[in-house]
């Protein structure tokens, strides 16, 4: 399972109301550390296809959301469990940090 696309529209069904943990990456078209992530987020989809979903929220189109979570730099990134945030990283990382982030929060 790929990376799914977040909005104003979808955000509380999709992230909010998930049944499973839910990795929100808050990101931007021009900003390059997050173009950086991007196919390492892509892989981890689909490493963890039924444990975790992956989002991303593009904040240029979504800035009332950024804002409601604090977004203060991007990429930002949210794990969100039982619709509130349960842990939160700023920046890039590698794939091996990432993964095993994301991993060690969806236990």
């Amino acid at each position: 399972m790929a990376t799914v696309k977040v909005d104003n529209n979808n955000f509380k069904a999709d992230v909010l109301d998930a049944a499973s943990p839910v990795v929100v990456d808050f990101w931007a078209e021009w900003c390059g550390p997050c173009k950086m992530i991007g196919p390492s987020l892509e892989e981890i989809a689909t490493e963890l296809a039924g444990k975790v979903k992956i989002a991303k929220l593009n904040i240029d189109e979504n800035p009332e959301l950024a804002a409601q979570f604090g977004v203060r730099s991007i990429p930002t990134l949210m794990i969100f469990k039982g619709g509130e945030v349960a842990d939160m990283k700023v920046g890039a990382l590698p794939k091996t940090a990432l993964s095993h982030w994301i991993n060690g929060a969806v236990a």
